[in-house]
């Protein structure tokens, strides 16, 4: 009798903590996400990165680009499973002519920030984001430095 890894209680599934350091974050969208069963399923136990992804927008469509989902062995033996494949984002009509607007005028970039469950179906929240500059790394570093003392000595009195 083998013991089963518990399920994760957590909604949120993956974060992009990298996209937090590298860029200013201005604009927030929640987007649903096409999938196949065996991605539901390792997306259920946890198996998936979003570190190197991004989205493209291309055909008057949003695109999640380089996220990485790991097969279960059990759940596709009888697929052929490709994890880095391209997958649909689903947005509506205003919200992707504001992203082709923004990252075709203005010069930001569209990545993905998290994979959440929301009532039972998989959500992917992506942002419009700027490049920071070195500089900015640094002080956001410090501050959050600072905030992190600031509530050891708030907690020591």
């Amino acid at each position: 009798m083998s013991k089963k890894k518990p399920k994760s209680t957590s909604p949120i599934i993956c974060q992009n903590k990298k996209a937090y350091h590298e860029y200013s974050i201005e604009q927030k969208f929640e987007a649903g996400l096409v999938l196949t069963g065996w991605e539901v399923k390792s997306l259920r136990d946890g198996r998936a990165q979003l570190v190197d992804s991004y989205v493209v927008l291309k055909n008057d469509e949003a695109w999640l680009v380089g996220a990485h989902f790991s097969p279960l062995l059990s759940a596709s033996t009888h697929v052929v499973a490709e994890p880095k494949r391209d997958r649909k984002l689903l947005l509506n009509r205003r919200e992707i002519d504001r992203l082709i607007g923004a990252t075709q005028a203005k010069g930001y970039t569209c990545v993905a920030l998290s994979l959440y469950w929301k009532q039972g179906r998989v959500k992917c929240e992506i942002a419009l984001v700027k490049g920071k500059k070195q500089h900015d790394k640094r002080a956001a570093e410090k501050e959050r430095d600072w905030g992190r003392e600031k509530q050891r000595v708030l907690a020591a009195h």
